[in-house]
């Protein structure tokens, strides 16, 4: 800490003397090009005294100055054109603006009575003069340079006054605007310009109210002055002196410029073509942030040596400790092979288990799905059978009618008509083909064959189960509502498989209307909220009650007398369904009876699918 503070101060030190040439330096440029900005219009009075019309207005008597003011007036206004800017206004003995550069505005200076002005009084005793004021016509302030203008004829008697008033906002605007705050004092220690907007027109050292007054009145055409107390000498800034701005504003407010209450290195100098002072303030907080840093970093490096000199002593402590500690990791790296040794002869042992019941599982999964496909198999035998005797009804009439049809076809070709045997024949191929409508369905229903995901009509899938119980929807009265328009719902699934499982619902819902007096079976197909395809197939028959729908799923569970079916439908169904994507869904249907929902998915879903290899 003691290093610290010794580097901190002997830093702060170094630091205020570099930021003191800093500010020097800046203060220099800046002081001459102030100077030079200001005093560039110093020489216009000079060629006013040289102009033959101002001379003769101003030898003219009062009564006769009306007729020569307008070529004074235009010489100025010429020279005020051609130089770009200021203000030239002649006074005569008596402080009144006889002839103006600025005649032609409204609020020109014409008549004005400047007599009091400071700048005036010394140039009509013979003396030029430079000087700051505000002009009561317009109150802008400026810098005002006079010269008296003397008369040869009459033993250079003056005669007059030459006055330019020099604009001095482009000198604030572009020299006081820059990121260090400054400001103008003249020497009565008057703030004139300042780059903080609340210091103008404020005071360097307390004046009393009298002098403020007076000042006000001959400099300032009686505006405001001496508001605000900077507290600063003049003379302690001329070297570098520190001083904290930690004034209020009139307003009750803080100055916000420099943010008060904060400490300033303030430097002073004077401008040597006016009475002016320039003074800038640079902000120390850089200084103490610097030996700050060069104390902290200080007081790391001592503390690195005190951590050094501990590190050694502690170092020789670790490698005992270390020694130590590698004897005992050796022993137990030991003890650690041993169990390792141990427990990697029973994880050999869970392993050769683990792929022993993986193989187990995988055959079961096998024996499962091959189970699977016969019960199918057999349901779809099933169904064939339970259909037969409609079957044959169905195909001996045409192959009746094709005996029949073939025998005359025989005697009218010995009789010798053709044209009634070419008739008989063409009845015979209509009625082989009617009876190939009717064997086709039932060849690819019964065949057995893996399962393959393709693009399905739903309406033709339908239509297809509703043909293998064409027979028994007929005898029994069974009223069928199809709401399904051809091409107009398309799944990604196997149509076999899909068919089986309409003929499970088909059948079930035959069986379950038998003994009710309505018979209605409805099919339709809407979209679902998750995007596949609902399709309904409602009937009229005794419904489910609360405890079968918790179980209808399950398998060997029915709801049908015993012998007339084993439960194991709506299971291989549902199951049948999930292979490729969907699912099975069942619940009362409106009005009664039951309603179960096939969840298909569409063509643009296309799930993946692998099927299991399955025996021809």
């Amino acid at each position: 800490m003691l290093a610290g503070l010794l580097t901190f101060k002997i830093s702060e030190k170094q630091g205020f003397n570099q930021l003191r040439d800093e500010a020097s330096h800046q203060l220099d440029i800046l002081a001459a090009a102030i100077d030079s900005e200001v005093t560039r219009h110093a020489s216009i009075p000079s060629a006013v005294e040289l102009s033959p019309d101002v001379r003769a207005l101003l030898r003219a008597p009062p009564e006769g100055q009306d007729v020569l003011q307008a070529a004074a007036n235009h010489f100025l206004q010429k020279l005020n054109d051609h130089l770009g800017g200021p203000a030239i206004f002649v006074l005569d003995t008596r402080g009144r603006v006889v002839a103006s550069s600025d005649w032609i505005f409204s609020d020109n200076l014409l008549g004005a009575d400047l007599s009091y002005m400071p700048f005036f009084r010394g140039a009509v005793s013979g003396t030029p003069e430079r000087h700051y004021a505000v002009d009561a016509v317009r109150h802008e302030p400026g810098y005002f340079f006079a010269l008296p203008i003397r008369d040869e004829t009459q033993d250079w008697k003056v005669i007059g006054v030459a006055v330019v008033k020099s604009g001095i906002r482009e000198l604030e605007r572009r020299w006081l605007g820059q990121e260090a705050p400054a400001l103008i004092v003249d020497n009565n220690g008057i703030v004139l310009l300042a780059s903080p907007p609340e210091w103008p027109y404020a005071t360097l050292q307390p004046q009393t109210p009298e002098t403020l007054a007076r000042i006000s009145r001959e400099q300032f055409a009686g505006q405001r002055v001496g508001a605000e107390s900077l507290d600063i000498s003049v003379d302690e800034a001329q070297e570098g002196a520190v001083v904290r701005l930690a004034r209020q504003s009139p307003a009750g407010t803080a100055l916000s410029a420099l943010q008060g209450k904060k400490t300033y290195l303030a430097l002073s100098r004077h401008l040597p073509g006016t009475a002016w002072r320039i003074i800038v303030f640079s902000d120390l907080r850089s200084v103490a942030v610097q030996a700050s840093t060069h104390a902290a970093l200080a007081t790391a490096a001592v503390g690195c040596l005190l951590l050094w000199a501990l590190y050694l002593g502690q170092r020789r402590r670790v490698a005992r400790g270390r020694r130590e500690a590698q004897a005992m990791l050796e022993k137990a790296n030991q003890e650690l092979e041993r169990n390792v040794a141990a427990r990697t002869v029973d994880l050999s042992n869970a392993v050769e288990r683990l792929q022993r019941e993986v193989v187990d599982r995988q055959r079961a999964e096998q024996t499962l799905r091959a189970a699977q496909d016969e019960l199918v198999q057999a349901g779809k035998l099933a169904v064939l059978g339970q259909m037969a005797t409609g079957i044959t009804h169905e195909l001996s009439q045409p192959l009746g009618a094709i005996r029949t049809l073939s025998a005359n076809a025989v005697e009218f070709m010995h009789r010798g008509d053709l044209a009634t045997a070419e008739k008989n024949l063409g009845i015979v191929g209509q009625l082989s083909e009617q009876m190939g409508g009717i064997i086709k369905p039932l060849k690819t229903f019964a065949r057995k064959s893996p399962a393959v995901p393709a693009a399905v009509d739903v309406a033709q899938a339908v239509d297809a189960a509703l043909f293998l119980f064409d027979q028994r929807l007929r005898k029994q009265g069974v009223a069928v509502d199809r709401q399904i328009a051809p091409n107009s719902w398309i799944a990604w699934c196997d149509q076999n498989r899909l068919q089986q499982v309409l003929v499970n619902l088909i059948g079930n819902a035959i069986d379950a209307m038998a003994d009710e007096p309505e018979r209605r079976l409805s099919f339709s197909v809407d979209r679902a909220s998750s995007g596949q395809l609902a399709l309904a197939v409602s009937d009229s028959g005794v419904g489910f009650s609360e405890k079968a729908l918790e179980h209808l799923f399950e398998p060997f569970f029915t709801t049908k007398q015993p012998g007339e079916g084993l439960g194991l439908g709506l299971a291989i169904s549902r199951d049948i369904l999930r292979d490729f994507g969907g699912d099975l869904l069942a619940g009362p249907a409106p009005g009664g009876g039951a309603r179960f929902v096939v969840l298909l998915p569409p063509v643009s879903a296309a799930p993946t699918f692998s099927p299991e290899p399955s025996s021809p």
